[in-house]
């Protein structure tokens, strides 16, 4: 469960905002505590994927570890910073998005993505750990903000090839995504790893209460659930109705918890993978 630290966190963000153009600082840093998810369970991360770290360490290090700028991610959206973090000799790599670096979207409200971040991490690892990277929501050098820990990437790996592929790795993804009401799965927002595995990365316009689904990831549309996909999402509204619903209350507004409860309801009750909408783009713009 989110500790004091998060929930004053998430009740803070979106007050303040600055210029993304403010963060011509190129290094900063700063000694911190951090708010997130209980490092104490141990979530599957595979170590050659992050510089040797397993879940445990991944999250006690995000927590509490001193924050170093060291360049930006000029491609993103909104304000995304490479940072190195380190504490008691361990040290890795982490991305940082300041809330006030994040750019105004008409359907989302202003200063709430990185919540949405940490939300996404904590119905991943209630519902198919691994999914996401280790996440927190945390001060940093620029604010509150969302820090997640950094995935290496397997260049090798054909990512316009992989979205088209009838892969388990994506499908666990694509039925993530229809509980998370993803609108934006774009194809370089899946990470393929060093270790085979295939990770999903920004998830911050995500939970809305209207449908949003748009995703590169069609390939099982229609299609029936597993048996164990179907006993994931019976276990996933279990937890929702328990100690995941808690954790979601100071990240998430009281409707978007219901519309979320509802689509893991909807899900079961249909029994297969949704189809795209009529009402809204299916896939994202652009697509990679």
């Amino acid at each position: 469960m989110p500790s004091g630290d998060a929930r004053r966190i998430a009740r803070r963000i979106g007050r303040s905002r600055f210029s993304c153009a403010a963060l011509g600082v190129q290094t900063a840093t700063v000694s911190l505590s951090a708010a997130g998810p209980d490092p104490g369970s141990s979530l599957p991360l595979d170590p050659l994927d992050c510089g040797g770290l397993d879940a445990a360490q991944a999250l006690e290090l995000l927590r509490a570890g001193e924050l170093e700028i060291t360049g930006r991610l000029v491609d993103a959206s909104n304000a995304t910073l490479l940072c190195e973090i380190g504490a008691e000799g361990v040290s890795a790599r982490c991305v940082y998005k300041p809330v006030r670096g994040e750019r105004a979207l008409w359907d989302f409200p202003d200063g709430t993505l990185a919540a949405r971040e940490l939300a996404a991490y904590e119905v991943s690892a209630a519902m198919d750990p691994g999914v996401v990277p280790p996440t927190v929501l945390r001060a940093g050098p620029f604010g509150d903000g969302m820090v997640q820990l950094w995935i290496d990437v397997d260049t090798t790996v054909d990512l316009v090839a992989l979205t088209r592929a009838d892969d388990p790795r994506l499908r666990r993804v694509a039925l993530f995504d229809a509980v998370i009401n993803n609108a934006d799965r774009k194809g370089g927002h899946l990470l393929p790893a060093p270790s085979g595995r295939v990770y999903g990365i920004d998830h911050g316009v995500t939970f809305h209460t209207d449908d949003k689904l748009r995703t590169v990831l069609w390939t099982w549309r229609g299609e029936r659930l597993t048996g164990a996909e179907t006993a994931t999402l019976r276990q996933l509204g279990e937890s929702l109705d328990a100690s995941l619903g808690e954790r979601l209350e100071p990240l998430l507004t009281t409707a978007e918890l219901a519309a979320l409860r509802a689509r893991v309801d909807r899900l079961l009750d249909r029994g297969r993978f949704p189809l795209p909408s009529g009402d809204w783009p299916a896939i994202p713009w652009p697509p990679f």
